[in-house]
């Protein structure tokens, strides 16, 4: 088996080993609200910082793609407006699509 292989065994197992680490954990770990805060907030975190590399991002290098951005922009007025999560895709879908079909 080559070297490449053994590595991904070794992070298959550890990552085993994390998930496996947090189902043992005990209740009152769990139940401590710093705990409950940073697992309620690490998800918008990490989706946050989804969102911004593949907004401004392309390959190594930072980008600025004027449809992309516009398409955040109207991403985040369909969240403010408090709409349904398929309308903020749509929305931004939608900016983006007809951006570069305008050519830009």
């Amino acid at each position: 088996m080559s070297a490449t292989w053994w590595a991904v065994v070794a992070v298959c197992a550890g990552c085993y080993a994390l998930k496996l680490a947090g189902l043992s954990a005990p209740r009152r770990i769990l139940d401590h609200p710093g705990v409950q805060r940073f697992a309620a907030l690490v998800p918008v975190a990490l989706l946050a910082a989804l969102i911004a590399v593949q907004t401004f991002t392309h390959g190594q290098s930072l980008v600025l793609d004027w449809p992309r951005t516009a398409g955040l922009g109207a991403a985040v007025v369909a969240l403010l407006l408090r709409a349904p999560f398929l309308v903020v895709l749509a929305a931004a879908a939608l900016v983006t699509a007809l951006l570069r079909l305008a050519g830009l």
